[in-house]
C-alpha cells in the first residue's frame, strides 16, 4: 500500500479570488503604493531599502483592475508600461494565422507582464485576465531613469529578464522533447513552487485556467489533459474536484517533471 505524505494545512490552498479582497469594480483606478504590497518581496523592488522604495513609488503611476477575460494589451501595441500584478491571474498567447490561439504563459501575483516589447517597442502578444485582476502600471522609460541611480534594481531586472529567457526554453523543450505524462507533471510542479513562493500551499490549488487552455500551453488535446487527471488520479498522485487540484504525492510529481521516474502501468 502506498503511503500518502502528510500536507501541511499552515498555509492557504491559493489566492483568493478579488471578491474576498474587497476589490473595486474592474478599470477602476487605485493610487498604487509599494512598501504596503504583500507581494513586493517578489516584484521589481525586491531588495531595496525604504528610500529607494519610495522613490519606485513616485514613478507607479496606478493600479488597475481587470475583469475575468478583459485584455490588458494586445499584440503590436505599442510599449509603454510593464505591469505588476498584484492580484489575479493571466494568460499571454499569440494568434496563429488560421485565428487559433497558441497560449505562450501563465502569469500569477509578483510577476511582471510586458517585457516581451522592451526590444521592438511593441508588444509581441495578448494579455488576458483569467479572473478579476489587479495591476500595477509601471512607466518604463520612468523606470529605465531609476536603474542609473539603483544599481539593485537594475540587478533585480536582469534577473527577471533572465527568468522570462528560461521559461521560454523550458516551454520550447517542452513542446519538443517531453512525453505527455511529463509536460503534465511539469505544468504541475511549476504551479507548485510558484505558489509556495507565495506563500501558499505547495500541494494544494485551484487551477485558474480551463483543461483546454492547458491542453494548449502544452501542446496537447484536451482529452489528453482529462486522460492524465485520471491516470493521476487512478496512480494516488492527485485528487481533483472541480478545478481544486491536491498533489497526494508531490516528490512522485516532481520526480515525473525531472524525467527521472514514469507512471506504472494501469
Amino acid at each position: 500500500m502506498m503511503t500518502m505524505p502528510l500536507q501541511r494545512y499552515d498555509r492557504p490552498a491559493s489566492p483568493p479570488p478579488a471578491a474576498a479582497l474587497g476589490a473595486a469594480p474592474a478599470g477602476a483606478v487605485i493610487a498604487a503604493g509599494c512598501q504596503g504590497c504583500s507581494m513586493h518581496k517578489l516584484c521589481l523592488p525586491m531588495g531595496l531599502d525604504a528610500g529607494a522604495m519610495g522613490q519606485l513609488d513616485q514613478i507607479i503611476g496606478r493600479r488597475r483592475r481587470l475583469a475575468r477575460d478583459e485584455r490588458l494589451y494586445k499584440r503590436d501595441e505599442r510599449f509603454t508600461n510593464l505591469y505588476a500584478i498584484r492580484f489575479g491571474h493571466f494568460k499571454t498567447f499569440q494568434l496563429q494565422p488560421g485565428g487559433e490561439q497558441q497560449i505562450t504563459g501563465f502569469q500569477m501575483a509578483g510577476e511582471l507582464l510586458g517585457m516581451d516589447a522592451i526590444s521592438t517597442d511593441r508588444h509581441a502578444c495578448d494579455a488576458v485576465a483569467l479572473e478579476d485582476s489587479e495591476v500595477c502600471e509601471i512607466p518604463f522609460t520612468l523606470l529605465e531613469s531609476l536603474f542609473g541611480e539603483m544599481p539593485t534594481l537594475l540587478r533585480h531586472f536582469h534577473r527577471l529578464m533572465s527568468g522570462e529567457i528560461m521559461r521560454e526554453q523550458n516551454v520550447m523543450l517542452l513542446l519538443g522533447n517531453m512525453r505527455a505524462e511529463q509536460r503534465f507533471a511539469v505544468f504541475l510542479a511549476n504551479l507548485s513552487s510558484r505558489y509556495t513562493a507565495r506563500g501558499y500551499s505547495a500541494t494544494s490549488f485551484q487551477l485558474r485556467m480551463s483543461r483546454e487552455e492547458i491542453g494548449n500551453y502544452l501542446g496537447l488535446t484536451i482529452e489528453s489533459i482529462s486522460r492524465l487527471l485520471s491516470r493521476f488520479r487512478k496512480q494516488g498522485w492527485v485528487a481533483v474536484d472541480k478545478r481544486e487540484v491536491t498533489l497526494l504525492d508531490l516528490p512522485m510529481i516532481r520526480a515525473l517533471a525531472a524525467g527521472t521516474a514514469a507512471s506504472r502501468p494501469m
